[in-house]
């Protein structure tokens, strides 16, 4: 087994049909598939085994998918980031993962190899795969339980974790994904504005999509209005997207119709009923919203096509994946109550990467995994997400853990106590939002903290709002008290 063998298999059927679609630019599945056997290739004569983690910190671009699938084809692990991050996030993803190479966008070249340089591993320039040598296009086999990528994942503790997903975990999703939800044929057009480094890009929009035999039309970043533009042009036929890029449609004026649009669904977050009402009356398209993480490869759950839809909730279980709603102890709770949603199937991650500890703290023996997020179940087996038992902040559809930023923060000379917090936000979800207080004698502006902030981590995560305290609220332990932690009024109007 080894998920690049969606790739090998639909080149076969498929070879002169467009895989990808940037632009005016078209590759087709002959096309692709050989650019990852030359990756594979390159890979091999640099002395990379299967098993061996490779880094791949790319954006949506052609070069992405085959990459990706050369690395899978050589027997290594992907191990995907964010183009945003700055060097030293590049510097742990690296050495907690133990990646020997690293494929660079040259955009992002130089706090890469910033960040490789501190832990002593390779970079490659990803523009290269037309340069390289023809190669025979071996696929290296790996075992089902074999990990294929390792996607570090948010927290509320520490720094991310490398969630381990196995080639079965990914190819079993990618069969529910069709066979649940998308139904996908080589006639379709699938809009790829999804991060592809993020679970639901890959599996919902590339990995199904190669799948199917069918296109993917990329988009390097999202834009409301160039978006509509492109899914007009390239007639596609499924939307998949987070809340706020439906929200964002919907304030774009004399928008174009899109008569191919057959099917959208939406995760990463809660979208919210007014919106999934309003855009299917400008667009005459149904909106499924479904539910997952990156422990869960990522799809669990989905308002099906086939089933009744339930706007504001996240649907059943996809087939062969269980979920139920549980209390601390992990016993289920009664129809209707709150509880935690545990989630049980071949979508579960094999564990975080080398932390068994972790892994113990929601992955069970008898394979529940738990969630962290709090939901309950309707008499028909739906479920509904009512609110979050982390503290994990999402911003337009990407994870933000406070703790990262806080101990940024803390690093700052001036900063005694610093709490970072979600500041509810109408069009983005949540914003990021920091409270500090500053040592005694100490000065620091806002604009200078946060321009501290900003300088070390990735765009999207540093706190746009931040306010300076007296002292921030405490339990009788001494621990901060985040629950207690108030939102100026100035602050809140400005997120709104």
């Amino acid at each position: 087994m080894n998920l690049a063998s969606l790739l090998v298999r639909s080149a076969a059927d498929h070879r002169d049909r467009p895989a990808i679609r940037l632009g005016d630019a078209i590759t087709t599945y002959r096309e692709l598939d050989a650019a990852s056997a030359r990756v594979a290739a390159l890979l091999n004569s640099r002395g990379v085994a299967p098993g061996d983690r490779v880094g791949l910190m790319l954006p949506n671009v052609a070069e992405f998918p085959a990459v990706y699938y050369g690395i899978l084809r050589a027997g290594a692990v992907v191990v995907p980031m964010n183009p945003l991050l700055k060097s030293r996030e590049v510097g742990y993803y690296l050495s907690d993962s133990g990646a020997s190479a690293l494929f660079v966008w040259d955009t992002v070249a130089d706090e890469a190899t910033a960040g490789a340089d501190g832990v002593e591993t390779y970079t490659v320039a990803a523009g290269f795969t037309d340069a390289l040598p023809p190669a025979d296009g071996t696929l290296t086999e790996r075992d089902a339980d074999d990990t294929a990528v390792i996607l570090y994942t948010s927290g509320t503790t520490g720094r991310p974790k490398g969630a381990e997903l196995t080639h079965d975990n990914l190819m079993r999703n990618v069969e529910v994904v069709l066979s649940d939800l998308m139904a996908l044929t080589p006639e379709d057009v699938v809009f790829g504005g999804l991060p592809l480094f993020h679970a639901f890009g890959q599996t919902v929009s590339l990995n199904a999509s190669i799948a199917a035999g069918a296109s993917v039309s990329l988009m390097t970043r999202f834009e409301p209005i160039a978006a509509l533009e492109q899914l007009a042009t390239h007639n596609a036929t499924v939307f998949a997207g987070v809340p706020t890029m439906y929200s964002a449609f919907l304030a774009v004026p004399n928008a174009p119709e899109l008569p191919g649009l057959r099917v959208c669904v939406s995760g990463g977050a809660a979208l919210p009923v007014e919106v999934l009402y309003q855009f299917e009356r400008a667009f005459g398209c149904m909106i499924l919203e479904g539910y997952g993480l990156s422990e869960t490869s990522p799809v669990a759950s989905f308002n099906m096509p086939t089933k009744v839809r339930k706007p504001g909730t996240i649907g059943t279980p996809v087939t062969g994946v269980e979920m139920r709603v549980v209390d601390a102890d992990g016993q289920p709770v009664a129809q209707g109550e709150i509880g935690e949603i545990a989630i049980r199937g071949h979508n579960i991650m094999k564990g975080y990467y080398q932390r068994p500890e972790a892994t113990a703290e929601v992955l069970a023996a008898d394979g529940w995994f738990r969630t962290g997020d709090m939901g309950r179940m309707d008499a028909d087996g739906y479920f509904a997400i009512v609110d979050r038992k982390k503290d994990l902040i999402i911003r337009g559809g990407f994870n933000i853990y406070p703790r990262e930023i806080e101990e940024v923060l803390y690093e700052h000379p001036a900063i005694a106590e610093a709490a970072v917090v979600g500041v509810p936000h109408e069009s983005l979800g949540e914003e990021v939002g920091a409270a500090v207080a500053l040592k005694a004698g100490a000065n620091a502006t806002q604009d200078e903290l946060r321009a501290y902030v900003k300088a070390q981590v990735a765009a999207y995560k540093y706190p746009r709002h931040i306010w300076i305290v007296d002292a921030l609220p405490k339990g009788a332990t001494g621990k901060i008290l985040k629950r207690e932690i108030s939102i100026p009024d100035f602050i809140a109007a400005q997120a709104n």
